[in-house]
């Protein structure tokens, strides 16, 4: 008998609040030592209920990590070319933006990813081609700016993942204490750090900011 309207919204609606559940649990206490119960004790069900719709930690976990690299996918195809003018400096605001509230979603899961917490080799294998999909797109953004053209791949490979590790330890810090400036400021200031650092040709990175 197939599942009605009303029960199947409602399952849709418990299934997603332990999946909500999770990124608060995992941040306060790590990975491994997050259990069931502390997920399910924050969802506000029973530990029964938990197993309705994931098998273990680790089953949660996957859709967790399989919907952050979809965004990550969407993410790392929403930055096109920076230019190095002042429009570039605005590309790069709005990106590292959208930057920041995917790691707000999914903090947990990237840095379970860059510090090896993950043992499920599907899922590292995962993480890793999410990080790389982000890096080519950092690459190929360098390579179009104006005045990088010779740039070695050798060398823009080594830039692009420098930056990823930037942006990533950037977001990390401000999603995860109050530094005590609002978000505006924060973007404006890394917008120029790394479109000075990292996207104006070389000749032009020791020239004062305009």
């Amino acid at each position: 008998m197939p599942t009605r309207g009303p029960q199947r919204r409602q399952g849709v609606e418990t299934r997603a609040k332990l999946l909500d559940a999770a990124v608060p649990a995992l941040a306060e206490k790590g990975y491994h030592a997050t259990r069931v119960d502390d997920i399910a004790r924050m969802a506000g069900v029973s530990h029964g209920t938990f197993y309705l719709y994931f098998a273990n930690k680790e089953d949660l976990f996957r859709t967790l990590a399989e919907r952050c690299a979809d965004e990550a996918d969407a993410l790392a195809e929403s930055l096109g070319v920076v230019d190095s003018g002042a429009a570039g400096v605005a590309t790069l605001r709005e990106w590292l933006g959208e930057f920041l509230a995917f790691y707000r979603r999914y903090g947990v899961v990237i840095r379970a990813w860059a510090e090896n917490q993950v043992t499920d080799r599907a899922l590292g294998r995962l993480g890793a081609a999410s990080f790389e999909r982000i890096t080519t797109t950092l690459r190929a953004s360098m390579a179009g700016a104006p005045g990088d053209a010779a740039e070695s791949a050798r060398r823009l490979e080594l830039r692009s993942a420098a930056l990823l590790a930037m942006i990533e330890r950037f977001a990390y810090v401000t999603t995860s204490r109050d530094l005590g400036f609002g978000e505006d400021v924060l973007l404006d200031n890394l917008a120029l750090v790394v479109h000075r650092g990292f996207f104006r040709p070389r000749s032009a990175r020791t020239a004062p900011l305009a």
